[in-house]
């Protein structure tokens, strides 16, 4: 993984070219599988969410930023956008241009960020969100109904019932059915966002592609991808552990209904909310520069 680079930074035209290679190759070795399938009209429960929840565009997600406080040789102002200049040295994002326009989004930012940092990871949801999201439906109302339940809608009611739902995230829980959210433990919202995410949450961790694409161009896109990447994985374990039968697309199911299933789910939530926390200190540390 790259870090983010230090103020003051100055790439040569063979390192930041080449930077920005790397970066699109990975880049498209995501995009083209879900380009393709756009462009005939197909979709992947798991594969595409990143690209159809979050508002970032594949165009946005190729083109390669270096960050703050960096300059690039022999290059020019039109080939990064509008936030870029020339000087002596060469081009350089206009760093106090974009942080006084972002003001307000990048305080609101970095307060979730270190709140989240601050509390202790809880890993007993078992992935039941995903549940909640369909409790007592029918397969034809569930939102990805070209695909099967793993269970009949009368089983998969009782295991939310059974297990309980211990969700924090706003942007999960609001996915509920209005059944389902009685049964929650908690009541999210968008005003408590910052009092209640916490890092173990596979939707908090996963929303760090969020905020590091919200923080673009002031953050390299290398960090981006890195969040992106994880956020792709996050999104597998989830739909693995959801009520959908996957395993025709190559995703055999985390059966969370039993304990063997819980027990491997909390081992790769556990995973996850390591290498979270480490995006998560790096996109505080850009923040911080600032």
């Amino acid at each position: 993984m790259t870090a983010a680079l230090a103020p003051a930074t100055v790439l040569d035209a063979a390192d930041w070219r080449a930077r920005r290679a790397a970066h699109e190759r990975r880049m498209d070795a995501w995009l083209a599988p879900h380009l393709a399938r756009r462009r005939v009209g197909g979709r992947h429960p798991v594969e595409d969410f990143l690209f159809t929840y979050y508002s970032h565009r594949p165009a946005q997600l190729r083109r390669w930023h270096p960050g703050a406080g960096v300059t690039l040789r022999d290059a020019e102002p039109g080939e990064f956008g509008r936030d870029y200049r020339a000087d002596a040295a060469g081009v350089t994002l206009d760093t106090d241009r974009v942080r006084e326009r972002r003001a307000e989004s990048l305080s609101w930012i970095r307060d979730l960020l270190a709140a989240t940092a601050s509390r202790p990871a809880h890993l007993g949801c078992f992935g039941m969100h995903e549940w909640a999201m369909v409790y007592r439906q029918t397969q034809e109302e569930v939102r990805h109904n070209a695909w099967p339940l793993r269970l009949t809608p009368e089983r998969t009611a009782e295991v939310v019932r059974e297990r309980g739902v211990r969700c924090s995230h706003f942007d999960a829980y609001r996915f509920f059915t209005a059944p389902a959210r009685p049964l929650n433990l908690l009541t999210p919202t968008r005003e408590t966002q910052h009092a209640l995410e916490q890092p173990g949450c596979l939707h908090a961790n996963m929303d760090l592609y969020k905020w590091s694409y919200k923080l673009s161009p002031l953050v390299p896109s290398e960090l981006v991808a890195d969040c992106f990447e994880l956020a792709r994985e996050i999104r597998t374990l989830d739909m693995r552990a959801s009520p959908y039968d996957l395993a025709a697309l190559g995703h055999p199911p985390v059966r969370v209904e039993t304990a063997e299933g819980r027990a491997e789910y909390a081992t790769a939530q556990r995973g996850f909310a390591e290498r979270a926390a480490g995006l998560r200190g790096r996109l505080l540390a850009a923040i911080d520069r600032l």
